[in-house]
């Protein structure tokens, strides 16, 4: 398997090619998304010397799929990267990571609040950041925080970790009537479990 940048003279924008050996859908994702920091460096060191606006053709990841940039939820991403300079890379950065951010709360807030229901449980407070190390975290204060990253993962690891976070408003820890809290209501949790495992934390 190999991941290599690539650009020519013909088409100028950097492109990423993906050379595999018959893998599912499912893994090349998690390879993209473990490599995401890898990428955005290799188009940026492409693109230095090429086109002086972002390539429009840029894409997102969603739900563990990629997506064109062209999608109507990000009309206003890319409204304010055609007005960027390929060199201004934090500013294009922060752009993709407040889209994330707010992709992330208008999808994970009703989740949290239709598992919250069906658990009869409370909580204070949903707050959203960039983590390195973490998926979530429920507070003794009953704060649920989630990592913006989430939203690039499949939409069934996104409920796993929802309840996982939310039974932590029940169990402090991760015992066995913690796990059985989670299967009453995300039944292949173990198996979801272990996918999220291999799915490595971005940390740019």
């Amino acid at each position: 398997m190999s991941i290599k940048a690539s650009s020519s003279a013909e088409f100028p924008h950097a492109k990423i090619i993906v050379k595999t050996p018959r893998v599912s859908q499912g893994f090349l994702n998690n390879l993209l998304v473990e490599k995401e920091a890898w990428i955005r460096e290799q188009l940026r060191k492409l693109e230095q010397n090429g086109a002086k606006r972002v390539n429009l053709e840029d894409e997102v990841l969603l739900f563990g799929e990629i997506c064109s940039i062209d999608l109507e939820e990000a009309t206003h991403l890319r409204e304010l990267l055609q007005k960027m300079r390929v060199n201004n890379e934090k500013n294009i950065l922060r752009c993709y990571d407040d889209f994330y951010k707010q992709f992330a709360q208008n999808h994970i807030v009703p989740r949290v609040e239709y598992f919250a229901k069906c658990m009869d449980l409370e909580y204070q407070e949903i707050k959203f950041r960039k983590m390195k190390s973490r998926w979530g975290s429920c507070s003794s204060t009953k704060i649920l925080t989630f990592n913006t990253e989430l939203i690039k993962i499949e939409e069934e690891l996104i409920d796993y970790v929802i309840v996982h976070e939310l039974a932590h408003l029940v169990h402090m820890n991760h015992s066995a009537k913690f796990h059985s809290l989670v299967e009453q209501y995300i039944p292949h949790a173990k198996h979801l479990r272990k996918n999220l495992k291999k799915i490595h934390i971005l940390s740019e």
